[in-house]
């Protein structure tokens, strides 16, 4: 699928991937698709906004790019390089050639072929693609005020090479974990989806979905553990890719039940701090089982 008429079409085909969407996302998303604006998802950890871009690539058929974000990346990270190796090679062939025009070799290190496309112009020269910019919240301001100029106009310009602008705009999926607040400048680029962690019936079918033949039952004990894990004040509240390892974890170690010793054998699929598990473990299992 290249291009779904409704958003319904395009929920069918990211069910199609394994991934779940309610009627929110997948309007959202259609509209991304449709307008060509890119789509910003917050939310907490967890809630499958890096798995949508994954699954989006995946139902329309395109390439995914990935720029992860962290504290202090700056353009060159995510735009591009030059390869000074290559270059250097390129310099003494020509010297040893005796062919060393200074000007035309100068012209020709800064050519396509010396340039190292990093994730931003690979998705503008390779698009149509999935352009996924992973956790935007993690970056500095300045990078944010950098990503206006590609989000807005799709183009970028490179000094010493000139500008490269998408024949097809990429479908930009921003992610944000909330970590701080994103700049309003960013934010009204982009249409915006706020993630919740699904609710009980949609959490039994994301494990029915991704887990094939693991048993109902199983999967609305797990589904409901997860759930009385997040309603508990805990670091870090398990997500869905923990609630999908813990179904696997049991399923691994042959258990067609989650009872309180399946429970403690394997909690540490689901909870990541030792400060969770402590408090699970005082609060006793039996009361995330019993809900």
């Amino acid at each position: 699928m290249t291009d779904p008429r409704s958003p319904t079409e395009l929920a069918e085909a990211l069910d199609a991937t394994g991934y779940l969407a309610g009627e929110g996302l997948s309007v959202a998303a259609f509209l991304a698709l449709r307008l060509q604006r890119p789509l910003f998802c917050e939310g907490e950890p967890g809630t499958g906004k890096t798995s949508l871009a994954t699954a989006l690539a995946e139902a329309l058929g395109l390439p995914i790019i990935r720029l992860q974000c962290h504290e202090g990346i700056d353009a060159a990270q995510a735009l591009y390089d030059w390869d000074f190796p290559r270059q250097l090679l390129h310099l003494r062939t020509l010297e040893a050639a005796g062919d060393l025009d200074p000007d035309a070799a100068e012209r020709s290190l800064y050519t396509r072929r010396f340039l190292l496309a990093r994730p931003l112009l690979q998705a503008l020269t390779d698009a149509p693609c999935v352009l996924l910019i992973d956790e935007v919240d993690r970056a500095d301001d300045e990078f944010e005020a950098f990503l206006l100029q590609v989000l807005d106009e799709n183009t970028v310009s490179i000094p010493e090479y000139g500008e490269v602008r998408a024949a097809t705009p990429p479908l930009a999926v921003l992610t944000s974990n909330r970590t701080r607040d994103v700049h309003d400048a960013l934010k009204r680029r982009c249409l915006y989806h706020w993630l919740d962690h699904p609710d009980l019936p949609q959490e039994v079918a994301i494990l029915r979905r991704r887990i094939p033949g693991i048993d109902e039952a199983l999967a609305s004990q797990v589904a409901a553990a997860v759930q009385a894990l997040r309603r508990m004040e805990l670091l870090k509240p398990p997500g869905v890719a923990e609630s999908l390892d813990w179904a696997r974890a049991l399923s691994a170690l042959g258990r067609d039940a989650l009872d309180a010793q399946s429970a403690a054998d394997t909690l540490g699929a689901v909870l990541k701090y030792r400060e969770d598990l402590d408090r699970v473990a005082r609060q006793g299992l039996d009361s995330i089982l019993a809900r």
